[in-house]
């Protein structure tokens, strides 16, 4: 079992932020474990994204699908392409979370950031908490889920249409 650094995981959350902001989607979609999952829940302290609504809940499948959208010339909302910049503090490790068991190659890491998305004239800014569960498999790092707590989730939001 490997066992990674604070610095490592920390580096880590900086260099994912960075592959979605160079657009580099296929490199960011292998970050994930083939069972990983992107969360963004709707409401604050949600606990269920299974029984409860969710602004996305998605596999690595249907993460693929964004992807290849995201890549098509026949995706009209990306003509002109949308652009992103995350703004993170410092990402901090949760060692009291449940699910981190440095033993087991579990790794919790936790960053406030600032996102903003723009495309053409119009410009959307977001912020809130990214938490990464980290799992170590054959020497590297892979997402099993990553939750993006908006602020203001339980907001009504335009379309995102890139990464958090």
């Amino acid at each position: 079992m490997s066992h990674f650094t604070d610095q490592q995981l920390v580096d880590f959350v900086y260099a994912e932020a960075r592959l979605l902001d160079e657009q580099r989607f296929e490199q960011w979609l292998e970050l994930f474990c083939d069972d990983g999952y992107y969360w963004m829940p709707l409401s604050h302290d949600q606990t269920d994204p299974i029984l409860q609504g969710s602004l996305m809940y998605e596999d690595k499948l249907l993460l693929r699908v964004r992807v290849e959208r995201l890549a098509g010339q026949r995706t009209f909302s990306q003509q002109p392409r949308s652009r992103s910049h995350h703004l993170l503090a410092q990402p901090q490790i949760e060692v009291d979370h449940p699910w981190h068991q440095p033993q087991n190659g579990q790794y919790v890491v936790r960053a406030a950031f600032h996102y903003a998305e723009a495309r053409e004239d119009e410009q959307n800014l977001y912020a809130g908490w990214a938490t990464l569960q980290l799992q170590a498999l054959d020497g590297t790092l892979r997402i099993k889920q990553k939750r993006v707590d908006l602020l203001n989730c339980d907001a009504a939001h335009r379309n995102i249409q890139l990464f958090m």
